[in-house]
């Protein structure tokens, strides 16, 4: 089924933000809760997490007024992200097809800066991004398996 959420990047203070969320949409937070960097494996040829960055925030999901989910993550400038006004957040559509998805896609990175062709990704889906002409960051995410 399409979807659509929104993910929000921030500069150590995610869980702050996604309890101020939680105070004012109320719910629980989807799966088991707040996901630490401090539980995710080593990544091979990546350098060691520093230690005060093991409680950040890795992924957070909060569903909003029953139907939409906000996401949220921790960025450092350790982790090689330089957290910006404006790449601070992203709507991310899941059409149903591809179609759509190049559909929307096209439409929306007119005028814009595309960022990510449509294309296979190592996950499964059809990922794409872009800005659009008003600058607002737009991800893609089609599940919808290619035609033989």
């Amino acid at each position: 089924m399409a979807a659509v959420s929104t993910y929000l990047n921030f500069e150590r203070n995610t869980e702050a933000a996604f309890l101020f969320y939680k105070s004012v949409f109320g719910g629980e937070f989807f799966g088991d809760g707040i996901m630490r960097m401090g539980d995710v494996p080593p990544q091979e040829g990546s350098p060691a997490l520093a230690d005060e960055d093991k409680n950040l925030v890795m992924h957070v999901e909060l569903k909003i007024l029953g139907i939409h989910s906000l996401m949220g993550t921790d960025c450092t400038d350790s982790m090689g992200y330089k957290l910006n006004k404006g790449n601070n957040i992203s709507i991310n559509l899941q059409p149903d097809t591809r179609k759509e998805t190049k559909r929307l896609f096209d439409a929306l990175s007119e005028g814009g800066q595309v960022t990510m062709e449509p294309q296979e990704m190592f996950w499964g889906d059809y990922f794409g991004s872009c800005f659009d002409k008003f600058g607002i960051q737009w991800m893609f995410n089609c599940g919808e398996k290619p035609a033989p």
